[in-house]
């Protein structure tokens, strides 16, 4: 077996066997304690206490599968838009993408609030994603004015700015019995996700994966320039409007369901690539996925463990892991162009 080939391989059972564990940690993490073979009982349907396995299948299960589906989604998310751009900076949060896709959906909610109507799964995807399209319609243009990825970032983060104050007055001048859904949505987190949720949220994250998997090739040889690609029989155009869509549906899917989340799409694309030394998309791809998940179950977890029983939000923690990882990633880039 070559060296190469072994790394990739204990690189994924490394990110498997953490998966586990987290799984495992954060199905007994909670108020209502319970032991190893207690949770294996209830999860092989042998038993167990009544509110215990409520507890397992109707709050802690679905909450443990959005932050695996979601955080592989933003991961594979921010690695499409790295790949788009050329820049291992770019993201969806970064971005204001992740921004655009949450005053929509804030927008939505309350217009449907204020009338007596509840909204789907599927109404939330959509304005998320009209969001998302919204905000990177915004960034690809200044991109044709700005050439330098650091004043593109700067536009993103003003664009997110904007974005989250008029999210904020939007949240501000609700009635009073939608702030508290608005407010704790805004903010991020993976609690009070369902079964259905996980359904519509299983089948569109899926389709979009097995879609950005397909593009492995197309991808690998834009990755070696746009010359090349054509060479190779790439249609640089379509490639870039399935970048595009494949990257705002999933940014959209996770702010529709779990509302921001920062950092996660740009510090674990860099992480897994260090950790399998290639840039190749189809290892990097299924790596993201499985890098995102372990890196959203495990800031999940400080979130609800470090101030129990309060509870933070998602994004705070994975905020400060992942900031130190996007600082790090700049030094070493500026010191390389140095």
């Amino acid at each position: 077996m070559k060296r190469e080939t072994k790394r990739y391989y204990l690189s994924f059972l490394l990110l498997a066997v953490l998966l586990v564990v987290l799984v495992f940690l954060n199905v007994n993490e909670g108020s209502f304690q319970l032991t190893v073979p207690e949770v294996m009982e209830i999860l092989l349907g042998r038993g167990g206490d009544q509110t215990a396995s409520r507890i397992v299948w109707d709050i802690r299960l679905p909450r443990i599968l959005a932050a695996i589906l979601l955080g592989g989604a933003l991961s594979i998310s921010g690695f499409l838009l790295q790949t788009f751009f050329a820049n291992p900076i770019a993201g969806p949060f970064v971005l204001g993408i992740s921004s655009g896709a949450k005053l929509v959906v804030a927008l939505t909610m309350i217009f449907l609030l204020e009338r007596g109507l509840t909204s789907n799964s599927l109404v939330m995807i959509g304005a998320a994603f009209v969001g998302a399209m919204l905000s990177m319609g915004f960034v690809l243009l200044v991109s044709q004015k700005v050439r330098k990825m650091s004043m593109l970032v700067i536009c993103g983060i003003m664009i997110g700015y904007i974005c989250s104050a008029l999210t904020d007055f939007v949240v501000t001048f609700a009635e009073d019995s939608n702030i508290v859904n608005l407010h704790n949505w805004s903010l991020g987190s993976f609690s009070g996700i369902t079964w259905s949720n996980i359904r519509v949220m299983a089948v569109t994250v899926g389709l979009a994966v097995a879609w950005a998997f397909f593009l492995s090739k197309p991808m690998g040889a834009y990755q070696l320039g746009e010359g090349y690609a054509q060479s190779v029989g790439v249609s640089i155009r379509r490639f870039r409007v399935e970048l595009i869509l494949l990257s705002s549906v999933l940014s959209a899917c996770v702010t529709a369901f779990a509302g921001p989340i920062s950092f996660v799409g740009i510090a674990v694309p860099h992480l897994v690539r260090s950790l399998l030394r290639s840039a190749k998309p189809i290892l990097v791809i299924p790596g993201c996925f499985l890098g995102g998940a372990v890196f959203c179950l495990f800031c999940d977890l400080i979130a609800r463990r470090a101030f129990s029983p309060e509870e933070l939000s998602i994004s705070s923690v994975t905020a400060i892991f992942g900031a130190p990882i996007v600082i790090y990633m700049m030094v070493r880039r500026q010191s390389k162009q140095a």
